[in-house]
């Protein structure tokens, strides 16, 4: 009876680390790819940069952080004057994790809305 409780024990902690190893890394790549959006849109309030400029640079660092997102699913939109106003960016994505008998889709949306005080 001990062995089979140790075997469980074992398969147990296995399986732990196992959906640990799987689920973990898009949560973190996630934290990574915000604070990349959010730079994004602090350093786009005070710059000269299209809406279309500012989609790219936020596609670009989606593809370093291998985020599965598409060009068109990330909307950007800039109120205000230039070099002041708001800076609003949303980029929705899901990742798609199959486990073993329970697949599961992570929905994430790296989101931010940087406002100009003077605004």
């Amino acid at each position: 009876m001990g062995s089979i409780k140790m075997f469980l024990g074992i398969f147990v902690l296995v399986g732990g680390v196992y959906v640990g190893a799987k689920v973990i890394p898009p949560y973190f790549e996630n934290y990574q790819f915000q604070d990349a959006v959010k730079d994004e849109a602090t350093r786009d309030s005070y710059a000269a940069k299209s809406e279309s400029a500012i989609q790219d640079s936020v596609f670009k660092k989606a593809q370093e952080y291998d985020i599965p997102i598409s060009h068109d699913a990330i909307h950007v939109e800039h109120q205000g004057n230039q070099f002041s106003g708001t800076i609003i960016i949303s980029a929705p994505y899901v990742v798609h994790i199959d486990l073993p008998g329970y697949p599961m889709d992570l929905h994430f949306d790296a989101s931010t809305q940087n406002k100009d005080r003077n605004y």
